[in-house]
C-alpha cells in the first residue's frame, strides 16, 4: 500500500482524482492541500465524498512519508512549488503544462501511456498531458508512428466546462454556456506544442501543420473530437494500423460503430471510430476531459511507474458504475 498526496485538492482534478483513488486496492490517500480550504473537512467542499473520505485540507508541506504527490494546481504554479520544496523525495504526477514540453533541465517524462509506456515505467516525474493533447495524440499516434501524416491536418475539438477550472469565469457560468456554443483560441493552443512534440517524437519527424479549432460546449466533462487528413495507404491499412497499434493499451479502443460523448464519460477510456472517403481519412476520438484527460490518466501513470497493473482503480467494476 502505498501512501499519497494531493496539493490543490478543492479543483475540479483533485476532486476526480479523490474519487478515484479511494477504490484503487494499492493506495492510501494520507494528504490533501488546498489554500482555500484548509482546516475544512474534505467531505463539505466536496459532498459526494461524505462518508467515503475522512480527512481535512491541509495548509502545510506534504509529509515526507507520502509516495506519490500529485500536484493539481494552475498552470505555472507546479514548477514553482517545486522549486520551494526541494525536500519532496515522492514521486511526482503533474497535471499542470508547466513540464510538459522538452527543454534544458527538465527530467519530467510526458505521461501518455499509448506513446511512452516503457519510459514511464522508469520515471519518478511525469508531467501528464492535456485533456485536448490526450484526444488529438491517441487519435493521430498511429499514423505519426509510422509517418504517414504527410499532409496538413484539420481537427475540432469541443469541450465541457470542467475543462476550464472550477474557478469562476464570464464563459463558465450557466447562463453564458447553456444553449450556447464558441470558438477560443483558434489555431494557437496552448496544447498544440505538446501534441507536435509528441507526433515528432513518435515517428513524424517532419510534421505538417495542426490547424487545431478549440470549441466551448454547452455540457460539464467530455471532449469531442475529430481529425481529418488526406493519406495515401488504402483504408484497410490504415484500420489495421490502428488495431495494431492499440491492442495492447487497455484504455484506448478503435470501435467499429458511430460513437458518442456520454459512452466515455467517467471512465478513463478513448473511444476512436476511423472514416474514409476520397483519400481523406477523418479520426473521432472521445474522452473525459478529467478522466483520460487529467485525473485518470495521472492514476494510470502512477500505475505504471510503481509496476501496479495498468488498469488498476480505472477498471467501471472499481469505481462503481
Amino acid at each position: 500500500m502505498i501512501k499519497a498526496g494531493i496539493i490543490g485538492g478543492a479543483g475540479f482534478t483533485g476532486g476526480e482524482l479523490m474519487r478515484l483513488l479511494i477504490n484503487h486496492p494499492e493506495v492510501e490517500i494520507t494528504f490533501v492541500q488546498s489554500n482555500s480550504q484548509h482546516g475544512k473537512p474534505i467531505s463539505s467542499h466536496h459532498k459526494d465524498l461524505t462518508g467515503e473520505l475522512d480527512l481535512l485540507f491541509e495548509n502545510g508541506d506534504p509529509p515526507q512519508s507520502l509516495d506519490v504527490l500529485f500536484l493539481c494546481m494552475g498552470h505555472g504554479k507546479s514548477r514553482s512549488y517545486l522549486e520551494g520544496h526541494p525536500e519532496i523525495t515522492a514521486r511526482i504526477i503533474d497535471l499542470s503544462h508547466d513540464y510538459r514540453l522538452k527543454q534544458p533541465g527538465n527530467f519530467f517524462t510526458y505521461g501518455l501511456p499509448e506513446a511512452n509506456r516503457e519510459q514511464i515505467k522508469q520515471s519518478s516525474s511525469i508531467a501528464n498531458p492535456g485533456c485536448f493533447a490526450t484526444a488529438i495524440e491517441l487519435a493521430l499516434l498511429p499514423l505519426a508512428a509510422n509517418n504517414l501524416i504527410q499532409e496538413e491536418v484539420h481537427v475540432h475539438a469541443i469541450t465541457g466546462s470542467t475543462g476550464a477550472g472550477a474557478g469562476l469565469l464570464p464563459t463558465t457560468h450557466f447562463s453564458w454556456r447553456q444553449n450556447n456554443l464558441s470558438v477560443y483560441k483558434a489555431f494557437e493552443h496552448q496544447h498544440l506544442a505538446e501534441i507536435c512534440q509528441t507526433l515528432e517524437t513518435s515517428g513524424n519527424t517532419e510534421l505538417p501543420d495542426i490547424n487545431f479549432i478549440p470549441l466551448r460546449g454547452d455540457f460539464t466533462k467530455g471532449i469531442f473530437c475529430t481529425a481529418y487528413t488526406r493519406v495515401s495507404p488504402e483504408f484497410d491499412q490504415i484500420k489495421k494500423l490502428y488495431s495494431d497499434y492499440y491492442h495492447d493499451h487497455p484504455f484506448t479502443m478503435v470501435s467499429q460503430e458511430t460513437i458518442s460523448l456520454k459512452e466515455v464519460i467517467n471512465t478513463n477510456k478513448c473511444f476512436l471510430q476511423l472514416q474514409y472517403a476520397k483519400g481523406r481519412l477523418l479520426v473521432t476520438s472521445i474522452i473525459d476531459n478529467l478522466v483520460k484527460g487529467a485525473s485518470g490518466q495521472a492514476i494510470q501513470n502512477m500505475n505504471l511507474t510503481f509496476g501496479f497493473e495498468e488498469d488498476a482503480g480505472l477498471r467501471l467494476k472499481a469505481i462503481g458504475f
